[in-house]
């Protein structure tokens, strides 16, 4: 059997146990329909799941029926070791399709499939990442993603190196939680050296390793709320708070998860918490959201809408026509 062959194989295979899964018993022609193959191919490969360890029983009757045994744990599908472990990192690394929750629903699929002695490497990624955002995000190195999941789960401090201003220094932090934003990987960490919980990029990490010393958990904040904060404003010089007059789901789709962060305050209103270098550039997007908004800090920038107003309305008044030529002194054109 050639190499399309096989892999044709496997996923009619995996399509298989998946109908299998699915409900409590098929008969031979129906999964042969499902398939696109005949009876026999269906008999073949309810023995190649037999052979992996899969308990599928066949029924009586004229076109014979087929349902999967409950209770007993099931080998991995056509995977070893290590192909099943770098699956589910691959998965969580970004560099399969699909957005979080569909990772987390294909790693609960895997996980079903996983001997014992590997359910805890795969729980430990799914249970030390959490995600806001859906998009497509950077693809990193799914043997660091395993490293810090690893010291996450473990409770293990780990070291590596992150850039500061022109160099590169050492961090040792104690791991928290991995989060998956729309764009990219963060670590959610305490900072040994700095004393404080502190969000690290993936991407910018390099010489990641995790360490021998265990440490007591410590109290934490959320880590998907407090990175998606960190992302959309505390990196920031300038922050504002907009009193947003619509629902928080309306301007959650409207709004990146990196861009701000949207609070429910009360029905029909939300918050958006959001940052930048210059905040004339944040008061153009919520503006742009086209629903009504009150300013909550910083005072400054109330002020500073006020007096963008006046220039928008002096810019509507000018461009309003050209004034009559009949026009006298005592007119707008002449004063």
């Amino acid at each position: 059997m050639d190499t399309s062959e096989q892999r044709g194989t496997t996923e009619r295979v995996l399509t298989l146990l998946g109908l299998l899964q699915q409900r409590r018993a098929w008969s031979g022609p129906e999964l042969a329909a499902r398939l696109g193959v005949t009876t026999r191919t269906v008999r073949r490969d309810v023995e190649r799941l037999r052979a992996l360890g899969y308990p599928v029983h066949a029924g009586q009757g004229v076109g014979g029926g087929y349902r999967l045994g409950p209770g007993q744990v099931l080998p991995p599908l056509l995977l070893d070791d290590e192909e099943a472990i770098a699956t589910a990192v691959s998965l969580l690394a970004g560099t399969a399709a699909g957005t979080g929750d569909a990772t987390l629903r294909a790693l609960t699929k895997l996980d079903q499939v996983l001997p014992t002695r590997l359910r805890h490497e795969v729980r430990a990624l799914s249970g030390s990442v959490e995600f806001f955002g859906t998009d497509r995000r950077t693809p990193v190195d799914p043997e660091v993603l395993m490293t810090l999941a690893r010291a996450c789960r473990d409770e293990v401090e780990a070291g590596f190196g992150y850039p500061s201003g022109e160099e590169v220094r050492q961090r040792r932090v104690e791991p928290h939680r991995l989060v998956a934003s729309d764009r990219r990987w963060y670590l959610l960490a305490y900072d040994l050296d700095r004393d404080d919980w502190r969000t690290f990029r993936v991407d910018r990490m390099t010489a990641v390793s995790a360490r021998t010393w265990r440490f007591d958990r410590r109290a934490a904040p959320d880590a998907a709320e407090y990175v998606q904060e960190g992302v959309a404003s505390r990196v920031y010089p300038r922050r504002a708070r907009f009193l947003v007059h619509a629902p928080a789901d309306t301007v959650r789709a409207q709004v990146p998860p990196s861009a701000a962060v949207v609070h429910e305050r009360g029905e029909g209103h939300c918050e958006v918490l959001s940052g930048a270098a210059d905040l004339d550039r944040v008061l153009l997007h919520v503006l742009l959201l086209g629903h009504d908004f009150e300013v909550l800090d910083p005072p400054d920038l109330g002020k500073r809408c006020r007096a963008l107003a006046e220039k928008l309305l002096s810019a509507g008044t000018t461009s309003a026509g050209p004034t009559s030529a009949k026009e006298g002194p005592g007119t707008a054109s002449g004063s």
